[in-house]
């Protein structure tokens, strides 16, 4: 005698797994995985283009193979960075805190007495340079390199500002990471036709390393605004449009703002 099972189990559309009537639900439950997993593709993909593009926690590109900062767990800011004589500083910087916007909104103004750390680099002619020779002056400190898309796209506006504002007052100091072939940033600084930067350079990738032991280097570009004594006064992870009118108006409070501190402690080192 023939039964219902019999019926089912010889249904051609049975399989090993169960009965016709579950196959629809298993292949919806197929599908869904299938999207879950090229979704999570697609946004891996975003956040590893985002990494890319900004070289964020590494130094990717031509970094010798072992130098890559990826594999290193960031460090804590590191304490030994604060200093209370910069104090003076947060203050003066809370005054020109509203000229933080259109396209410097994401710079962050200091907020705590932070003094950068010892900083060598080499000039052009590979002197040794240090950031303490530029006391007496705001400094925009700018690492980069050329295999930073950001980093080339910023040079001429960083050109730009030191062209409207550089002298005895203020300087751009833009710092090339390459790690190989020297001739590399000043042939793209030549090609792109920036000539009033002045050329450094930073190989070993020290400056790099010393900023992000304080929490200030965790990838490319990183720009830091540094006041007269070598006090932290803004900072920048990331790219910004610094030859616009939004950049030169934060400078040129940034040089006001402790251009009478170092006219009186000039005047009180004459007497």
């Amino acid at each position: 005698m023939t039964t219902a099972d019999d019926n089912r189990a010889t249904d051609p559309q049975d399989t090993a797994t169960g009965p016709a009537p579950g196959a629809p639900v298993a292949r919806r439950s197929s599908a869904v995985r299938t999207i879950g997993v090229v979704a999570l593709a697609t946004l891996a993909g975003a956040v590893a283009g985002a990494l890319a593009l900004y070289g964020m926690n590494r130094l990717p590109g031509n970094a010798p193979q072992g130098q890559s900062v990826a594999s290193v767990p960031a460090p804590a800011p590191s304490g030994a960075a604060a200093d209370p004589a910069c104090a003076g500083t947060v203050e003066r910087v809370r005054a020109f805190a509203p000229l933080a916007k259109g396209e410097l909104a994401a710079i962050a103004l200091a907020s705590e007495p932070r003094r950068l750390p010892p900083l060598t680099f080499t000039d052009a002619s590979g002197k040794p340079v240090t950031l303490a020779d530029f006391k007496g002056r705001v400094v925009l400190l700018n690492l980069w390199a050329t295999w930073c898309v950001p980093c080339r796209k910023e040079m001429p506006a960083l050109d730009h500002l030191e062209k409207r504002l550089g002298g005895p007052d203020f300087a751009v100091v833009a710092v090339n990471l390459d790690t190989r072939d020297p001739d590399k940033p000043r042939a793209f600084l030549s090609e792109i036709g920036v000539n009033s930067l002045a050329f450094y350079s930073d190989p070993a990738t020290k400056t790099f390393q010393a900023l992000r032991g304080v929490g200030r280097g965790f990838g490319l570009p990183t720009t830091l605004l540094v006041d007269r004594d070598g006090c932290e006064m803004a900072y920048l992870a990331g790219p910004a449009e610094w030859g616009g009118a939004d950049a030169e108006a934060l400078v040129k409070a940034a040089i006001g703002a402790g251009r009478a501190d170092a006219a009186g402690s000039s005047s009180a080192a004459s007497r």
